[in-house]
């Protein structure tokens, strides 16, 4: 072989070779990214939340201006829950209760105040919270209260407040770095409990405490108030039946989550990344081209000596070795080259992915290298059949 490839080596054209080598690592770099990214930004839609399955809706009332006008309230009726209850798609309703008395509260982060606000809390049956019932447990009395937070709290601290201060990030398992005090004020009374964090909702904007706790400090802290609740935690039987979307639209209910905006978001980001790797995928057929133009110049120029190798013995496969052995080392280093170029960029955006949502997986670079290796085959046999094709032309046209 090595005496064929001196022989073939004099016609190589090195900008022609180069230009297949840039043009591969460009259009391989798009698809790779393209697919890396999708793989590791689609959990921050699509993972479930910690403590709500994924077909529990929150319905709150659309209130506008015609409504305000009538005196329409934004709170639910019995009746109104009672004709929910009764629809096919529904299998259980729970109610959000809020509290009736005034509430401050501190919360910080490792010694490192946060916030300190006035707040309220709000509680769903303990059926609807989805974790161990011995975390999610009050005893009437007690002065430590578990509490979930809104992931955006955490989201607040962790990009904005941590990353200036060079503080930890908080996760799932950082949860007792957070100090939180609560200061309940009502019916005369002024009492200071200390909420235990055990965990962070995505589809919660408020904190939700137990409802033992909050039905007991409700009959403590204001015992003569109550209020119809003004958002409902519904368990569907089938989140895509077609009736709801009528019915709630009839009723002059609203989803109250983000539940169906981050599913448009998700269909989003699946068709720009499908027109990046597509734009990516005609940029590799483009070079596939300029490799098969740049084969077949060379195998044209070098086609008498090609002839003469196999008049004298050399068999078709033994004289398409220098040419087979060229492509696969071009495609090999483009494939490295390009997994060396995802691995870094993705370096830099999954760095500001897991400050924002430190409780995901970063995952790994594994989606790239089966697709990038997956398509280094692909590429590598069309190379290979177009190079075998072009030889066994000369082989033959050899014979007449």
């Amino acid at each position: 072989m090595t005496l064929v490839w001196k022989l073939l080596r004099q016609h190589i054209s090195v900008p022609q070779f180069a230009g297949f080598a840039f043009a591969n690592l460009f259009g391989m770099i798009i698809v790779l990214l393209g697919y890396q990214f999708y793989r590791d930004v689609l959990p921050v839609f699509t993972s479930p939340d910690s403590f709500m399955k994924s077909n529990y809706v929150i319905l709150s009332k659309k209130i506008g201006a015609a409504s305000t006008i009538s005196g329409r309230t934004n709170s639910f009726s019995n009746a109104e829950i009672d004709d929910l209850a009764g629809q096919k798609f529904v299998s259980k309703i729970g109610r959000f209760t809020s509290t009736e008395y005034k509430v401050d509260a501190k919360m910080g982060i490792n010694g490192q105040p946060l916030i300190n606000s006035e707040l309220f809390f709000e509680s769903v049956p303990d059926s609807f919270v989805d974790t161990s019932l011995d975390a999610w447990k009050y005893e009437p009395g007690s002065r430590e209260v578990p509490i979930i937070l809104p992931r955006t709290y955490i989201n607040m601290y962790n990009f904005g407040f941590a990353q200036s201060h060079s503080l930890p990030k908080i996760s799932e398992g950082l949860v007792g770095m957070i100090d939180f005090h609560i200061f309940i004020h009502g019916n005369g009374r002024n009492d200071d409990f200390k909420g235990r964090v055990i965990g962070f909702s995505n589809r919660l904007n408020t904190i939700l405490v137990p409802q033992a706790f909050m039905d007991w400090s409700n009959s403590v802290y204001a015992p003569d108030r109550t209020s119809e609740p003004t958002r409902l935690i519904v368990e569907m039987v089938n989140p895509g039946d077609a009736n709801i979307a009528k019915y709630l639209d009839s009723k002059g209910f609203e989803v109250d989550d983000d539940k169906l905006q981050a599913e448009k978001t998700t269909y989003f980001l699946r068709m720009i990344v499908s027109v990046v790797m597509v734009v990516g995928g005609v940029i590799s057929v483009l070079s596939f081209y300029i490799l098969m133009l740049s084969i077949y110049l060379l195998v044209q120029k070098n086609t008498s000596k090609l002839e003469n190798l196999m008049l004298i013995g050399y068999s078709p496969f033994r004289v398409a070795m220098p040419y087979v052995s060229l492509t696969l080392c071009l495609n090999a280093l483009v494939l490295v080259v390009a997994l060396a170029v995802v691995a870094s960029v993705r370096g830099g955006y999954m760095d500001v992915v897991i400050t924002l949502f430190p409780q995901m997986d970063a995952g790994t670079l594994f989606p790239s290298v089966v697709l990038g290796l997956a398509l280094f085959v692909l590429v590598s046999l069309a190379n290979l059949f177009a190079i075998y094709r072009k030889m066994m032309r000369i082989w033959y046209r050899k014979d007449e």
